[in-house]
């Protein structure tokens, strides 16, 4: 037997820097081990709050993405074609001095002709901020086309969302149930959480068209239909009116259920909520038997009846129409079964068990509590199943309302912000009110003047829209409008088509950050590539005059700037995850944190938050100069330790203070990164015991929440079952509400916005004929990957190096196909041709394969003959950012209709066996390849510096 002596303890690094991972949206805590100036080794930082040491693949490949060769080394400008990827080097003062120069003309003439939209970037408060003061309403991030449902339907349903919002308690929950995620999202605290049920024998079950990842693990395995996930649900809440498993109290004492619905049809308040002189919501109250505000001390509501108020006009509880509603057999699980593409007994088995749960296996937390009405609670009370969903249920043309209905399931069992159940995560709950209307209308903007307010928000009604007299948007995504009202997160994914339409109007410079707009960010990618480059015939200049576009690497996006701003890796910058934005909190603790530069670039690069910054001061932007026109920043670093949105409060919460001993609030601490760094990169304020359930009615998180500063005065959130917001635009569009709807729009309005969530078949399935597409087909991340950098990175595009069509069992054999044969996959729009591998892991009627694994050849430094350049493929090139016609003249944004939404997932298909392939269809001319000389291969050792 040989002995072979290892050191199994030999260090790696001579220094250790504790940062955030950037190789998905997690955000975990990351240990970077350098050794003579480079680093050697990535893993986890054990003592970190999301994931306590924990991490995966993409975390530790974060070497291989500062080290790619896909890396942009100096600021460029065009000097061929758009797309051809011919660039010349140029000076940062060269490139900022054209910025400042196309950017300021802009300002000066009409500043609504700046488009400016970032991707999967995490510094948008200050993104938006930069926007506002620029005086563009043209502003928004990547939201539009990944989860703006999902983030909507929350707040305006319980003043909190999924992900990053909320969190399962997963030390608690004794039934789980996963809608629509994929493996890529929210990765770390999932696996976790998964693990933590394994280990207490806790259910878990998996909704999804797709059983990989989370699916594969799960106890159960629900196969839907893409896109009705919303009638399973609807059939679940019928079951549980059904058998009384709904928690009344629950209902009583935190939702609008008994608040009073006017029913006056054919007036201008039918289905509003009747109020009081002083606007507040009005209950029947049983034992005097009369109508009071909602909230009255001592009150006991009623949740059904039919009231005559003051007025003589009548009314009933909310909750008594919901009921009406679904308890109609239309919703019952046989009535749904065969359009889910389940058995009826599934739907009734999954009813059972989540009321079984929930009621039978309730469980209590001894800790005294203090309601917001003043009552004294000896227990927390806990509903122990929960939920979590994401992009699957949310990328769908009916995916607001269904990601309304999943919230109404939850709080019909009082299963939201309970021990047990889903816990929202600080700065939320927030109620819809404590959001700032969407500002962006002609009188919100003007020459060389910042915007009024923010761009971003929620419309109470029609008359928050941003629009002129004549219905006509105000940006040029259309959000906001009568196409999209509440289009929370902007539409990104209309930009290009718009702009290169006119429609509303043209733009002059398009500004984008980190956004692969020219490949997998984009529907219709060989559409949106013709637009970039196309010209107008009379003038012979491009249709979209200038494009400034910023990142890291060399993206398909990148060939298709006339300027290129390069970008820093993640582990060069600084960055900030922040209460503003999008932190780290978890349902016990306020967290936030930061990136810093664990090394210095070896290329002429700079972050963009600090050139956004620097574009600010040369523009003369208010909040960015000062009366003199002197730049208040010095850089991004700066800006976050000075930079205050409200008086104290700033981008970081902690060590605040000039002693940096305040958190939440105070004032700015000068050596605040610096204490930021010592603490491991993140900073944590535990949420007090009495404080950590029922947030959105507890008295002590409430006063908690003012001192950190979420909001300035206590903001209880009522859960809105039945939304009054829906209500309002149904009354302008019956004609009876002013302002009222265009008439094109009024059917549209109609059909979508309920008051009480409803579902709908997605909207380019209703558009196309089902026999000639009978197959659903959708895209999935897979857990390597992240954007569309795991294909430039040496160790994890080893794990996917190019896509098959995934096609389930029974379609293979009625199409005779084998692993490994090729077919042509076609929808009203295009068609691709690819190679299939078979699969018994999918719903019966779905076809799908990962996404963003496609890539075009000279992108992201790739060989022309790369794997990805050649078999790798997009199913992008099949959807269409229009929805078919219709015939009314009118061509409608491939979106939900209520927030816009990019519906990415209710693509519908037919197959056709092909001959066999050498490159997948349509193979894309390869670019230039925009990178210095690198080595051909990647080996571990190597000096990777350029």
């Amino acid at each position: 037997m040989l002995d072979h002596q290892i050191d199994l303890s030999k260090p790696v690094s001579d220094e250790v820097r504790k940062t955030t991972c950037y190789m998905c949206a997690c955000r975990c805590g990351i240990d970077v081990h350098l050794k003579d100036g480079k680093i050697r080794y990535i893993e986890g930082n054990r003592d970190h709050p999301v994931n306590k040491g924990v991490l995966c693949a993409k975390g530790s490949a974060g070497i291989m993405q500062h080290y790619a060769p896909a890396r942009l080394h100096a600021p460029m400008l065009r000097v061929g074609p758009r797309g051809s990827g011919e660039f010349k080097e140029i000076s940062w003062e060269e490139a900022l001095g054209l910025a400042t120069e196309w950017l300021g003309e802009t300002r000066n003439r009409d500043p609504k002709k700046l488009a400016f939209f970032t991707g999967r970037d995490q510094s948008q408060s200050l993104t938006s901020f930069w926007a506002q003061q620029f005086g563009t309403p043209n502003y928004a991030a990547h939201g539009g086309f990944c989860s703006v449902n999902m983030a909507a339907a929350g707040i305006m349903t319980i003043g909190g969302a999924f992900w990053e919002f909320g969190a399962p308690d997963w030390d608690r929950t004794k039934l789980f149930v996963l809608f629509g995620v994929a493996e890529d999202h929210d990765s770390n605290p999932i696996k976790i959480g998964i693990s933590k049920l394994k280990k207490r024998g806790a259910r878990f079950v998996s909704v999804n068209p797709v059983r990989t990842g989370y699916s594969a693990v799960a106890d159960n395995w629900i196969g839907v239909r893409p896109g009705t996930d919303g009638l399973m649900i609807l059939a679940v809440v019928h079951e549980l009116l059904k058998a009384r498993r709904i928690d009344v109290d629950y209902l009583v004492r935190y939702s609008n259920a008994p608040w009073l619905v006017i029913d006056a049809p054919g007036t201008a308040d039918h289905g509003l909520f009747a109020r009081d002189a002083e606007k507040r919501p009005l209950v029947y109250e049983t034992v005097t038997e009369r109508v009071v505000p909602a909230g009255t001390r001592g009150a006991r509501p009623s949740l059904s009846g039919r009231v005559q108020l003051e007025d003589g006009r009548f009314a009933v509880p909310s909750f008594q129409l919901l009921a009406e509603e679904y308890l109609d057999d239309r919703h019952s699980p046989d009535a749904v079964a065969d359009r889910v593409g389940i058995d009826a007994a599934i739907i009734r088995g999954l009813a059972a068990e989540i009321g079984r749960v929930a009621f039978d296996e309730a469980i209590t937390v001894e800790q005294p509590w203090t309601d917001m009405y003043g009552e004294r609670h000896q227990t927390f009370v806990g509903r122990p199943v929960s939920f979590h969903a994401m992009r699957g249920i949310s990328a769908h043309s009916n995916g607001f309302q269904t990601a309304r209905a999943l919230h109404m399931l939850q709080v019909l069992i009082g299963a939201v912000d309970c021990p047990g159940g889903f816990r929202f995560e600080p700065p939320y709950p927030k109620p819809l009110s404590a959001h700032p209307r969407p500002h962006g209308r002609s009188e919100h903007f003007g020459s060389n003047q910042p915007l009024s307010g923010p761009h971003l928000g929620f419309p109470l009604g029609p008359e928050d829209l941003l629009v002129d007299a004549d219905g006509k948007p105000a940006r040029i995504d259309k959000a906001f409008s009568w196409e999209a009202p509440i289009s929370a997160h902007g539409l990104m994914h209309m930009v290009i088509a718009n702009a290169h339409a006119g429609d509303p109007y043209p733009v002059d410079v398009m500004f984008l950050y980190m956004a692969n707009m020219a490949w997998n960010s984009s529907m219709n990618t060989g559409g949106v590539m013709k637009m970039l480059e196309d010209k107008d015939p009379a003038t012979g200049e491009y249709r979209i005059p200038k494009i400034i576009y910023s990142d890291a690497y060399s993206s398909e996006m990148v060939a298709y700037a006339d300027l290129i701003l390069p970008d820093t890796t993640y582990l060069e910058r600084h960055d900030c995850i922040s209460m503003l934005d999008r932190p780290i909190s978890e349902p016990d603790a306020v967290n936030d944190a930061i990136r810093w530069p664990v090394v210095e670039p070896d290329r002429d690069v700079r972050g963009f938050q600090s050139v956004l910054i620097d574009l600010g001061a040369r523009l003369r932007l208010p909040g960015f100069v000062d009366s003199r026109g002197t730049a208040l920043y010095a850089d991004y670093a700066d800006y976050i330790v000075r930079h205050e949105r409200r008086p104290g409060i700033g981008p970081l919460a902690g060590f605040r203070g000039v002693n940096g001993d305040r958190e939440g609030r105070g004032a700015a601490n000068r050596d605040q990164l610096k204490r930021y760094i010592e603490n491991g990169s993140f900073h944590t304020v535990h949420i007090p015991l009495e404080a950590q359930f029922f947030k959105h009615a507890n008295a002590a998180y409430q006063e908690f929440a003012v001192k950190m500063g979420f909001y300035d005065t206590p903001q209880p959130v009522t859960f809105q079952l039945y939304s009054e917001e829906m209500q309002k635009f149904r009354l302008s569009a019956q004609g009876l509400r002013e302002p009222m709807a265009p008439e094109i729009h009024r059917q549209r309005i109609l059909d979508a916005f309920t008051p009480l969530p409803a579902w709908y078949k997605p909207l380019e399935e209703a558009a196309v004929d089902g026999e000639e597409f009978p197959y659903h087909a959708i895209t999935q991340r897979p857990m390597a990957m992240y954007h569309s950098w795991g294909s430039m990175n040496a160790w994890l595009r080893q794990i996917h190096t190019s896509n098959a069509l995934f096609v389930p069992g029974p379609i293979c054999d009625r199409h005779d196909l084998r692993d490994g044969d090729w077919v042509w996959l076609i929808s009203h729009h295009g068609r691709i041709k690819v190679p299939v591998a078979r699969t018994d892991a999918a719903n019966r009627d779905t076809i799908w394969t990962w996404n963003a694994i496609g890539k075009r050849g000279g992108a992201w430094a790739l060989d022309p003959k790369s794997p990805e350049a050649g078999k790798g493929f997009l199913m992008n090139h099949l959807i269409h950012e229009l929805l078919p016609p219709k015939g009314d003249g009118m061509r409608w944004s491939n979106s939900d209709p209520i927030t816009g939404q990019a519906a990415w997932y209710d693509l519908r298909v037919r197959i056709v066996k092909a001959e066999p392939g050498e490159v997948s269809e349509p193979h894309v001319a390869p670019q230039a390849d925009m990178t210095p000389e690198h080595p051909a291969e990647l080996r571990y050792g190597q000096e990777w510096s350029s």
